[in-house]
């Protein structure tokens, strides 16, 4: 009896230790949306880029493009878009599931957590500017794809470690996405659209549920 007591203390201090050192506040349902979100975005740059002609002439042969100043706004103001609709969503869906869950939502580690995933994500979206600077949009799908994974590894050591096999899976398609140039903006649909939605139905059902 003693040392069924004693096993339940140790569990409930590595429980503590854990919710102490890490951020496990993320909704699964949050990362469902980005991923809609994503694949929204994904289909209307398709259809910018094929309406201006673009798509299947010089990018799948070299990589390099030279598009229109106001193409380049109109892919970033998309790119922009989606990323500022799942962060709210993200911040939004976490703030109540951490209310629910009596967790602080901004803690030392949370602050970690950010920062730990914004270092990569910056130098990965100064990366992709200099290379639309220099007409290499066969890469820039890639690149997004590749700094994000790196991202999500980096600060998965603060949160829940599900996190790291979203960041994996993202690099692997990434680099598998520099070798079929000029479809890089499917990549970027899998990548951002399908595999979020994947990790957030499981975070969902694995996490998520069990504060409902």
């Amino acid at each position: 009896m003693e040392s069924k007591n004693y096993l339940e203390d140790i569990s409930e201090i590595k429980t503590m230790m854990s919710r102490s050192s890490r951020f496990i506040s993320l909704s699964g349902l949050s990362g469902i949306l980005a991923g809609i979100y994503a694949l929204v975005g994904a289909a209307l740059a398709y259809l910018k880029l094929n309406a201006g002609s673009y798509y299947y002439d010089a990018i799948p042969r070299s990589g390099y493009e030279k598009l229109e100043p106001s193409m380049i706004a109109d892919l970033l103001s998309i790119a922009v878009g989606v990323i500022v609709l799942a962060l709210l969503t993200g911040i939004v869906l976490s703030m109540r599931k951490a209310k629910r869950s009596g967790e602080k939502i901004w803690d030392v580690t949370s602050k970690r957590l950010v920062l730990n995933f914004f270092i990569p994500l910056v130098a990965g979206g100064i990366f992709c500017l200099v290379l639309l600077q220099y007409g290499i949009v066969g890469l820039v799908a890639s690149a997004t794809l590749i700094f994000y994974g790196l991202a999500c590894v980096n600060a998965s050591k603060y949160t829940l470690g599900d996190v790291r096999y979203l960041g994996i899976a993202n690099i692997v398609l990434g680099l598998i996405a520099t070798q079929f140039i000029g479809y890089g903006i499917f990549f970027w649909a899998l990548g951002f659209g399908v595999l979020h939605i994947v990790y957030g139905a499981v975070m969902h059902f694995k996490y998520d549920r069990k504060t409902v």
